[in-house]
């Protein structure tokens, strides 16, 4: 018995060993019951090619490096978190995006590292990144944007990522974009892709994003990283102003967990190569329709990081009518889906409706009591503030 204990000891031993040298092992989160049935079909998008590596930012064989290199005449747009924190590749690129350049540019992304709250250090990475990348795509420093999302706090091991720059650049290609999408997964449980179409003066043009989500969603610019790409011809001034407007109306409006982080940005590439007339007006017929197009995108990908929000079971929207402003029904519906008392409501199908009325006399908004309704989907719940005569629980409940 002495020697079969010891034997045993033996063995353990030695498989905590192996444990040990392996590194930490991570195992596949279950998928989201929110997630799309499939990854969808992204169309390649001329003038844009994407590759992807394995660099060993944190784990092991893990996918977690992306490049998007942009032809020349790209024009570049983007929104930035405003959080005071921001991480060092979001300050890199707010101080580059207004700049305009007849050369290309390219997108370098990590995952497993958020290279913020890290000093000094975090912006020397980028710089080494951004000098590394540009002369291995013979470019200017200033168009070279990165991103890095991950854990907060740990220096960057960029000479991993520089490491990996030569087989990024060499693999590049049209249709990797798919791959370009897991690379920059974290905690997300799937990839999220969209695209849309745009007819603009008889000429098709494309657009296909991809984005990252999952922890810290409560944006105030875009959220978490997205990356959008389209061939149409419009200047950088006009895509500028369509993106900020298009960031409200559908990043802005999302909440998971109430947390905004340091590292959001949105950046929107447009090469210029569908063959269809430039866009200079913002509000010009063409720039709609270039607009409605992108904003279908924006929405697609928007409701996609709400749906692989950590531990989300539940996708509800909030439609405010009837407020002062649109600023106090912003202010009225973030108040609503930021409520712990609705949040558990919904995720126990309690119709608990009287939380409503406490998220919205809260919220700071304008609001008369006497003249509040509220419904739960089909069903009219209150009216003239009070409960509505025909309201049945059940129904509220299902």
């Amino acid at each position: 018995m002495g020697l079969k204990k010891k034997l045993k000891r033996k063995v353990k031993a030695l498989k905590a060993q192996l444990a040990a040298a392996q590194g930490p092992q991570k195992s596949a989160p279950m998928v989201s019951p929110l997630a799309p049935a499939a990854f969808p079909q992204l169309p390649a998008i001329a003038g844009a090619r994407f590759a992807s590596a394995a660099a060993g930012v944190r784990y092991k064989g893990r996918t977690d490096v992306m490049l998007a290199h942009l032809a020349p005449g790209t024009v570049m747009a983007g929104t930035f978190t405003r959080s005071a924190t921001r991480a060092a590749s979001v300050l890199d690129a707010q101080a580059k995006i207004g700049a305009d350049g007849a050369e290309g540019a390219a997108i370098l992304v990590n995952s497993g590292n958020a290279n913020a709250f890290t000093g000094a250090q975090g912006a020397q990475s980028v710089a080494a990144l951004c000098d590394a990348l540009a002369a291995k795509l013979g470019l200017p420093a200033s168009r070279i944007f990165t991103s890095s999302t991950g854990v907060i706090g740990e220096p960057l091991p960029h000479e991993r990522i520089a490491a990996a720059l030569e087989g990024l650049a060499e693999n590049l290609s049209d249709t990797a974009l798919p791959d370009a999408a897991r690379a920059i997964m974290t905690t997300d449980t799937f990839p999220k892709g969209a695209t849309a179409r745009a007819e603009i003066g008889g000429a098709a043009v494309q657009i296909a994003g991809i984005a990252k989500g999952s922890g810290m969603i409560a944006p105030d610019m875009a959220t978490m990283l997205v990356y959008i790409f389209t061939d149409a011809k419009i200047t950088r001034p006009a895509l500028q102003t369509l993106v900020s407007r298009l960031t409200d109306r559908s990043f802005n409006c999302i909440t998971v967990d109430s947390d905004t982080s340091t590292s959001d940005m949105l950046l929107v590439a447009a090469t210029g190569q569908s063959g269809a007339p430039e866009i200079t007006d913002p509000a010009s017929p063409e720039a709609q329709a270039f607009a409605a197009a992108l904003e279908q995108v924006m929405l697609d990908l928007a409701h996609q990081v709400v749906r692989d929000g950590e531990g989300a079971t539940k996708f509800i929207e909030v439609a405010v009518t009837g407020a002062r402003s649109d600023a106090d029904a912003r202010k009225v519906a973030m108040s609503i889906a930021n409520s712990p008392l609705v949040k558990t409501a919904v995720a126990g199908q309690d119709p608990n409706w009287g939380r409503i009325v406490m998220a919205v006399g809260k919220s700071g908004a304008e609001a008369d009591r006497d003249r509040l309704s509220i419904r739960f989907g089909p069903h009219l719940v209150a009216q003239a503030g009070q409960i509505a005569p025909s309201y049945a629980e059940a129904s509220g409940a299902a």
